[in-house]
């Protein structure tokens, strides 16, 4: 559950010892194959990567003040959530990121941009790893951007299509 511990090392000595041994493992992992312009940290309760303002100025879309986004990890009340914003926005990414995945044997649990685990045992560690060497900043920063792009693109064509549908239901004089 994501929590208002204000340190990591707070959020993980508070943890049971098996989510903190999955969180540890996955911190490892992490660390070692990430684009070191990214920043670790606590993000909105959990353990978290995040681009910082002095590498991308403009912050999260949602919320300019923060950092953008990247990685996230949380233990919550029945599962362990990986949180890859960092494959949300490429959707080639994300598919490749679910075929290794399956390609190990191990189950997957996965939302649009969250997995979720119960154990160590679950994650096909050299997988994540992978997927997080792949994705760099500037990589990030791209398949981000063009996703604003089409989202802002997508909701002014559906706001021309509800003017247009507007129009045509005026009754006429």
């Amino acid at each position: 559950m994501a929590t208002k511990t204000p340190t990591l090392s707070q959020y993980l000595a508070a943890l049971a010892p098996d989510r903190r041994e999955a969180i540890e493992a996955l911190r490892v992992v992490i660390n070692k194959n990430i684009d070191k312009k990214f920043e670790e940290g606590m993000q909105y309760g959990m353990p978290a990567w995040y681009l910082p303002h002095s590498v991308y100025p403009a912050g999260y879309h949602c919320k300019p003040s923060e950092p953008l986004p990247f990685a996230g990890l949380a233990s919550q009340k029945n599962h362990i959530g990986i949180y890859l914003f960092c494959i949300y926005s490429d959707e080639k990414e994300s598919e490749r990121f679910q075929k290794e995945w399956l390609a190990t044997g191990k189950k997957l649990d996965m939302g649009k941009a969250c997995v979720r685990v119960k154990k160590v045992d679950d994650i096909p560690l050299a997988v994540v790893g992978r997927a997080f060497k792949r994705i760099t900043a500037k990589k990030f920063v791209t398949s981000y951007e063009a996703a604003l792009t089409d989202a802002a693109a997508q909701k002014a064509s559906r706001k021309k299509a509800t003017q247009k549908k507007a129009t045509k239901k005026k009754p006429r004089p």
